[in-house]
């Protein structure tokens, strides 16, 4: 059993679900992430699980029910105490300069995503065509990481290592760039060549020609 399916295995476990529910459960989490949602039928997913048809529905009584019933204990057990407690390693060290704060940042959000893959593919499929999943994502994870992250950049604006601009704005610009980077990475073109170290780099370059203050010349 892989770490993502074990750590999935222990959440579910929890609910107390039946053996049925759980394969039910497993193989449309493989389905979803590997096909998406709207491109995935019941009955594939009950082929996976090896049900029938019928013993999906008597679980859940529509295809988005099975979708909601694993994006959203998953994302309030799993995905966000773990992204969030995680991510709060990084944000309560002391980095003095700035492009050594988004390294850390990259190589822990790398880390995090590799481990829960799976999960985190539908969560980025599935939660821009799902209000309900939005919101919550939004008040459990994004609320929490972008206060902490804006109140770091002001501080890097303080020691004049960023450029003057909303601290949001700043947070919005260099998150958007990393999760860029991440996604395209392990999501979009994980079978190429990725050279990891000098792309982590070019993508801290990026960022700071953008955001990084150009010292003054007397």
């Amino acid at each position: 059993m892989s770490e993502e399916e074990l750590l999935i295995q222990q959440l579910f476990d929890e609910e107390k679900l039946t053996d049925k529910q759980k394969k039910i459960l497993f193989a449309a989490i493989e389905s979803f992430s590997e096909k998406g949602y709207a491109a995935t039928s019941t009955s594939e997913i009950a082929k996976k699980a090896g049900v029938a048809e019928g013993t999906i529905f008597r679980h859940y009584n529509t295809k988005k029910d099975l979708l909601v019933s694993i994006v959203a204990p998953l994302m309030t057990k799993l995905i966000a105490p773990f992204v969030v407690e995680d991510f709060n390693k990084v944000l309560d060290q002391q980095f003095d300069r700035v492009e050594d704060f988004l390294r850390a940042t990259i190589e822990n959000r790398r880390d995090v995503l590799k481990r829960l893959l799976p999960v985190v593919k539908i969560m980025l499929q599935e939660i821009p065509f799902h209000p309900e999943l939005r919101h919550q994502f939004i008040d459990q994870i994004a609320k929490k990481i972008f206060e902490r992250v804006s109140h770091l950049i002001k501080g890097y604006q303080e020691k004049g290592q960023i450029i003057e601009m909303p601290p949001e704005t700043v947070a919005r610009l260099a998150i958007t760039s990393i999760l860029g980077f991440l996604f395209t990475r392990y999501i979009l073109f994980p079978e190429n060549d990725w050279d990891d170290e000098l792309e982590t780099e070019r993508t801290i370059q990026f960022i700071m020609h953008g955001l990084g203050k150009t010292p003054s010349r007397e």
